[in-house]
């Protein structure tokens, strides 16, 4: 291989492409975050003196919000003043030069600061921004406040999360933030791969709420069908059984699934229950649902009689569906996730070594990384506006505006 050829071979995927992150609170951040890790070079812009909040969410360390470091990664941080002429002006500067600017104000905030999309394509007609809002760009919510949480509740997540006769649950961390960052990440590089057809940009509308309700599955469907509502099961399914949590003789608690039926009968086997799987309703896990009861009960009595290493041996023998049920603490030791560097380590001049989670996935040839966490707000401020051009009497003229 020429050596042309081998340094392209080694480049990550996404590298040349420039994202402008001007989200806050964590799925357009996250989305952003998530194109840095493959090679995007993405700049983080913040307001001088109110600085993306979750730089404070969380626990801190040495008055570092942790949080950040995990969010910020692989991002350079500037400041700028978007309501201020020079601010503004700065922005469509930098965006064209960008490819992609990502975004969560309400609708009509960036047209106020006459930042919409005529101005932010008339800059750079090959752009694409992508919107992040909690209800999108139009309809009778859209200007209307909004965070995961509300997602979380309205897509009929939390309808379903809990136990039968308990209140509906939600996450204790931004599930649907995370699911839209996944879903903002992939819209990107749709709309840039339609660009390399058109040579035009477009503009990405993600309201949070949409993405949510696309991962619960059929529900829709099932409504529209036969009117069916699925209820809160809390760890049980209504598709297959057994399927929950155990408890051990040690006191530690395991999920087992038996979403194929060559599992479910394994199981039964090696709970010393094989009797069961001759039962007209062990055929289909719907069937075997109706049975739940009975088949926990069997489960549950074998499990519970032994500890956790020895029930996780004798399924993994029996090629049985389980895991722990696992904290963070266990994560760390939990020799899979080593293998895979899942928790890895970055070095951070603040902090000194941190871990965090690894990038989403591995590419063979052109694999993602992790090359800093997040750095100090504005860091990188006089850095990027010299690259832009900008001199050091522009730079300080942008700085006695109160834009920077």
């Amino acid at each position: 291989m020429s050596a042309d050829r081998s340094e392209n071979a080694a480049r990550p995927p996404l590298d040349g492409l420039r994202v402008l992150d001007l989200a806050t609170l964590f799925a357009g951040p996250l989305a952003a975050t998530m194109l840095g890790d493959f090679g995007a070079e993405v700049i983080k812009v913040e307001h001088p003196l109110r600085p993306d909040p979750s730089r404070g969410h969380g626990p801190a360390k040495d008055g570092i919000g942790l949080w950040w470091k995990v969010l910020g990664r692989n991002k350079r941080t500037i400041t700028l003043d978007l309501s201020r002429p020079g601010g503004r002006d700065t922005l469509l500067r930098l965006a064209a030069t960008a490819d992609v600017v990502i975004e969560n104000f309400r609708p009509g905030t960036l047209e106020k600061w006459d930042l919409g999309w005529p101005e932010l394509s008339a800059a750079n007609p090959r752009l694409v921004l992508a919107r992040v809002t909690a209800f999108g760009q139009f309809g009778p919510y859209a200007h209307r406040p909004g965070f995961g949480t509300l997602a979380e509740a309205m897509s009929g997540f939390a309808a379903l999360t809990g136990e039968p006769e308990a209140p509906p649950t939600l996450p204790p961390f931004g599930l649907a933030d995370s699911i839209a960052a996944l879903a903002t990440a992939y819209a990107v590089l749709a709309a840039l791969a339609a660009r390399q057809r058109t040579g035009a940009g477009q503009v990405v509308d993600m309201a949070i709420i949409e993405p949510m309700l696309a991962v619960l599955g059929p529900q829709p469907t099932w409504y529209d069908q036969l009117g069916h509502v699925q209820e809160r099961t809390g760890n049980r399914s209504a598709n297959n059984a057994p399927r929950n949590t155990y408890r051990t003789l040690d006191g530690s608690w395991v999920a087992v699934s038996t979403s194929a039926q060559s599992v479910a009968e394994r199981v039964m086997r090696l709970v010393g229950r094989p009797e069961l799987i001759d039962e007209p309703w062990f055929a289909t896990g719907v069937q075997r649902a109706a049975h739940t009861d009975e088949l926990d009960r069997a489960v549950g009595a074998w499990i519970a009689a032994r500890t956790r290493d020895d029930v996780l041996s004798a399924f993994e023998k029996a090629e049985a569906a389980i895991a722990p049920v696992q904290d963070v603490r266990d994560v760390f030791e939990d020799p899979q996730y080593q293998a895979l560097d899942t928790v890895t380590t970055v070095p951070d001049p603040d902090l000194g070594p941190l871990r965090m989670q690894n990038v989403l996935f591995r590419l063979s040839a052109t694999p993602g990384a992790i090359r800093w966490a997040g750095r100090g707000h504005g860091a990188d401020t006089d850095t990027v506006l010299t690259e832009l051009g900008l001199g050091p009497a522009e730079i300080g003229a942008l700085r006695e505006e109160g834009a920077l």
